[in-house]
């Protein structure tokens, strides 16, 4: 039976206290969230999607190119129209013939992704990421987070999913978004949010057709703290189940992502039976019943540790920034950018077929040998050394970083000596320049250690470019 063989999680760095909230509006926000995760200016749910994933694929000890399916659910994508699986498959490094689906509409996804890959031959990764968000004024922008988690499955992995069930109940405006909106709503009748939810969340915990009662955890789709409590006697479970497969406390509402940060929560504090269930508004939910025979693997980050003001959480979230300026900024056609994404994902050099000599990118003459006849591809582990450093200070971003300047303000670059592949420092490296990445980003020193993460680079003509900045090693978490 194929089960789950690696879990990863991750959580933005940045978050906002729920009191921050309360005193820029003087009303009580989201019941039951001490806190919310804020993605940074350059962070989305591609790249959580890839952090979370990268880190299953460590726990569970699996290479991302021997992935033969990759699922990827989430209700805020990058774009409305687009193949963002794609570009996460590229991203993680995963085979571009593997078979590769895409999930959304609503904050089931994950759990429809899931019940779906049990049936995926070979190695499967599912990543569930999202990034919700509403009114800045409205209870959904009080509790809005953001996360992502993933899950590898293999024939042999630890955790199974023994039964699935699946219930639906028409109930309208419970939660949702408008054509072309980013910012979730509802009806706000509270009371018939709350029948729709414990009824529906009851109904596929009753399809599934098995004993729920002394689960270790419950992980529930959680719009705010206190609605998946209000679940537990339908379930059939107690209030100290739910709590140990929430946290949304300190993420915020999480949307797709939630029951599956839940799952890796309880997962690392050592359960062994947990009770998942995606919820979506409209009304649907998908509840699957886990078992673990041993100790899973988790690798999982679920706090954020840099505190931001609520005007630091707008800026963040571009909810108060202004535009690109017209003009000035360094072209790059999508075409031309297409080109280097193997450089730019996945960090594949090229190491001179003549003297063996490290290019980056590998392209045109071996700056060692000047020998032309091509490269060998060499994918570097992602780690390296500072070897110069500066800060790019307000007003002096080239024009495609303004919106990103604004959004987190200065930012530092660094010439970086990047590892060869069999992580050596000395000799074997390549020197490229890189963002720094990472609040409060401070100027590294030279000699610093610092790793490659995935993160959005900048949007031009609609398209967001994707690619490598680094943090330094000490901060990674």
């Amino acid at each position: 039976m194929t089960g789950i063989a690696g879990v990863g999680a991750y959580v933005p760095r940045l978050f906002l206290p729920a009191e921050a909230y309360r005193e820029a509006w003087d009303k009580g926000g989201a019941a039951g969230v001490e806190r919310v995760a804020v993605a940074d200016a350059d962070e989305d749910t591609l790249t959580m999607g890839t952090e979370a994933g990268r880190r299953a694929l460590s726990a569970a000890d699996i290479d991302a190119g021997a992935v033969s399916h990759l699922a990827f659910a989430t209700t805020t994508p990058p774009a409305d129209e687009e193949e963002a699986v794609v570009r996460l498959a590229s991203l993680l490094g995963v085979p571009a013939n593997a078979t590769m689906q895409q999930y959304g509409g609503g904050t089931r996804a994950g759990a429809v992704a899931l019940a779906a890959a049990r049936d995926a031959t070979g190695p499967t990764v599912v990543v569930v990421a999202d990034n919700p968000a509403g009114a800045p004024e409205s209870d959904q922008a009080a509790g809005a987070g953001a996360g992502s988690a993933a899950l590898v499955l293999t024939d042999d992995g630890p955790l199974t999913v023994d039964a699935v069930g699946e219930y639906s109940d028409p109930s309208p405006g419970t939660r949702f978004r408008r054509r072309g909106s980013t910012e979730t709503e509802s009806i706000g009748i509270t009371q018939y949010e709350r029948d729709a939810y414990t009824s529906t969340v009851g109904g596929a915990v009753d399809a599934l057709d098995a004993d729920i009662s002394d689960v270790d955890a419950a992980a529930l789709t959680a719009p705010d703290g206190k609605l998946p409590y209000r679940a537990a006697r339908t379930l059939g479970v107690s209030t100290a189940t739910i709590a140990s497969g929430t946290v949304v406390s300190k993420t915020g509402d999480t949307g797709a992502a939630g029951p599956f940060l839940g799952l890796a929560s309880a997962l690392d504090d050592g359960a062994e039976s947990v009770l998942l269930v995606g919820y979506g508004g409209g009304a649907g939910a998908t509840a699957l019943s886990l078992s673990a025979a041993s100790d899973v693997p988790v690798d999982a980050v679920f706090d954020g540790d840099v505190e931001l003001s609520y005007a630091e959480a707008l800026r963040r979230r571009g909810t108060i920034t202004g535009e690109e300026p017209e003009g000035g900024g360094a072209y790059v056609s999508v075409p031309t950018w297409a080109q280097t994404i193997p450089q730019r994902h996945r960090l594949v050099a090229g190491r001179c077929r003549d003297c063996g000599a490290l290019s980056f990118p590998p392209e045109g003459a071996c700056f060692e040998c000047g020998f032309l006849d091509g490269y060998d591809e060499t994918r570097l582990p992602g780690t390296g050394t500072v070897e110069a450093a500066t800060v790019i200070g307000q007003g002096g971003a080239p024009p495609e970083f303004v919106e990103q300047q604004q959004r987190s303000g200065a930012f530092p670059v660094a010439v970086v000596a990047l590892d060869g592949p069999d992580g050596d420092a000395s000799d074997d490296s390549v020197s490229i320049p890189a963002q720094v990445a990472h609040t409060p980003a401070e100027t590294p020193d030279i000699g610093d250690r610092v790793e490659a993460v995935p993160r959005r680079i900048y949007e031009q003509e609609g398209v967001v470019r994707y690619g490598f900045k680094v943090v330094p090693t000490e901060a990674r978490r």
